[in-house]
């Protein structure tokens, strides 16, 4: 385990690696500054905004429900950081020697940056959805995950914390984000008509329309 052991061991040796590689530290700090809420809550907070106002406009049923559940799933994440901190008590990095605590299991930075930038592809691929057209959710899904990623690399290199840190904060908000899409999906799923209503609502229209019709 992270706490002890020989994984712990090996942990340390690939941190104390990296902490010693060629990745320019100003680079690292400034991916690693990426993981910080005043960055992250932000952009998350803008792009809900943006979902609703395009679900609201396209008169999407409950339109409100992805960006609130988005907007909750960042709420719970220190509802479950800061305990496992606690519990598990694992010093971090010599870098971060003489710090005000030794709970570095899991990254904070690593969960926010996950949970934050993970969830604004969830609430795009919602906005994005539109029947016969290529959408860039899987192009905005990848720079999310390379993202992430040099968040990762960036908090380890910098000497904030451990790989398995930052490994354990994706496990996280792999849990999180999965609770999250499954709100999501529920209305990305359903088809649009080309003008970003229900298709079901639509069928249903083109339906009575013509049973109308059949009925003259």
């Amino acid at each position: 385990m992270a706490s002890g052991g020989p994984l712990r061991a090996l942990d340390e040796r690939l941190g104390r690696a990296l902490v010693h590689s060629s990745v320019p530290a100003s680079l690292a700090e400034f991916f690693a500054d990426l993981g910080n809420t005043i960055v992250a809550l932000p952009v998350l907070a803008l792009t809900a905004l943006y979902a609703a106002w395009r679900d609201r406009r396209a008169a999407a049923p409950r339109w409100w429900l992805p960006p609130l559940a988005a907007v909750l799933t960042m709420a719970v994440l220190p509802a479950l950081v800061v305990p496992l901190k606690t519990w598990l008590a694992r010093p971090g990095p010599p870098e971060m020697a003489g710090g005000a605590h030794n709970g570095f299991f899991p990254s904070g930075h690593a969960a926010t940056a996950a949970v934050a930038y993970g969830a604004v592809v969830l609430l795009l691929a919602v906005s994005w959805k539109q029947p016969r057209r290529p959408t860039p959710t899987a192009v905005a899904a990848v720079v999310v995950g390379l993202l992430n990623l040099a968040v990762g690399i960036g908090l380890v290199r910098r000497g904030y914390h451990w790989p398995l840190d930052v490994l354990a904060s994706w496990c996280l908000a792999g849990v999180l984000l999965t609770a999250c899409a499954a709100v999501c999906g529920r209305w990305a799923a359903r088809p649009q008509g080309p003008d970003g209503r229900c298709a079901a609502r639509s069928g249903k229209g083109q339906l009575a329309t013509s049973n109308s019709s059949d009925a003259m």
